[in-house]
């Protein structure tokens, strides 16, 4: 997979590619990501890529030749379309399914606006959908784009040292993932269950579908009327 971001602030990308999965991922080459400085496709002498609004309000509007000058610049480069991802608040929510449909595309371009927006332009002839991690505002969409580049690389094959460990997450079929227990057996009280360290495969997976059940039906029963609209 390749991932290609575009973005005001690449200083802000490096801590979170250079840890954990993300990090182990790009070292296999399971993935590549490279990260754009969006001033560097600028026409103004000043790098400027923001403007004043058209029609008049506050704050500044992101130009759209930066970006469709950029995507038209890395094109060139790779064989193969690449699918174009605005992150904005007013696209689709990021759930588990999005994630695993964005992790099936060889090839993301990641677009990240700031200011009081982008040119709505950049939407309708250049991103091929839009994308939110969720209903609140953030200064930028860089912290967007690093939610969804570690979600996405978790899942490529050989990402993660256990294959098992995606498929047992939370948010699998709408449920949140069952309670997790480690050493030691007690603490301040509070003991691991027993049937954990009974051994027996089958009642283990029962009690743990049983739990992830309840935990969901008590912390997040939306998912739940999530499932149910999904299926109409």
């Amino acid at each position: 997979m390749r991932v290609d971001v575009l973005t005001l602030f690449p200083e802000m990308f490096p801590p979170v590619l250079g840890a954990s999965i993300v990090k182990r991922a790009i070292a296999k080459g399971l993935v590549r990501v490279e990260v754009h400085d969006l001033r560097d496709w600028s026409r103004d002498k000043h790098k400027k890529v923001d403007d004043r609004p058209y029609g008049g309000g506050p704050g500044m509007v992101m130009r759209p030749d930066p970006f469709f000058d950029a995507a038209d610049d890395l094109r060139k480069q790779e064989v193969g379309k690449p699918h174009v991802v605005l992150l904005s608040p007013s696209g689709k929510r990021l759930t588990q399914p999005e994630v695993e449909r964005l992790a099936k595309k060889p090839w993301l371009i990641l677009l990240c606006g700031h200011y009081e927006g982008v040119d709505d332009r950049v939407r309708a002839g250049l991103a091929d959908e839009e994308i939110s991690i969720g209903d609140y505002v953030l200064t930028c969409g860089e912290l967007p784009a690093m939610v969804l580049v570690d979600s996405v690389v978790r899942l490529l094959p050989g990402a993660v040292g256990d294959e098992r460990s995606p498929k047992e997450e939370s948010f699998r079929d709408n449920l949140l993932e069952y309670p997790q227990f480690t050493r030691p057996v007690e603490i301040r009280g509070m003991r691991v269950p027993e049937i954990l360290r009974s051994g027996d495969h089958v009642r283990i997976g029962k009690w743990r579908r049983l739990n992830a059940l309840r935990r969901t039906f008590s912390q997040r029963p939306d998912l739940n009327d999530e499932s149910s609209n999904s299926s109409d």
